[in-house]
């Protein structure tokens, strides 16, 4: 399965770069599709009410997997799974 990494972030969020940085080796290791979306130009605009102070925020396959820190081993672990990531329960 190929899994879908959306980073959500804000223009000038310093940590939303980090983060970036941080999920590009990553998801190319593990064959992840990674799309950036900047909350305050998306076209729905409830990613920035519902998101908007606590980025970046890291959905996997559509799903809330990390918010303001990203766990390497963690997202490794997710992207390595075959079925999609539902969030955590």
């Amino acid at each position: 399965m190929v899994h879908g990494v959306t980073l959500l972030t804000r223009e000038g969020c310093g940590s939303c770069v980090r983060v970036h940085d941080q999920l590009v080796p990553l998801c190319a290791r593990a064959g992840a599709r990674l799309e950036v979306t900047d909350v305050d130009r998306a076209a729905d605009r409830e990613l920035a009410i519902e998101y908007g102070d606590r980025l970046p925020v890291v959905l996997v396959d559509g799903a809330e997997h990390s918010c303001w820190e990203v766990d390497d081993a963690e997202l490794v672990a997710t992207l390595a799974d075959t079925q999609p990531f539902a969030g955590w329960d």
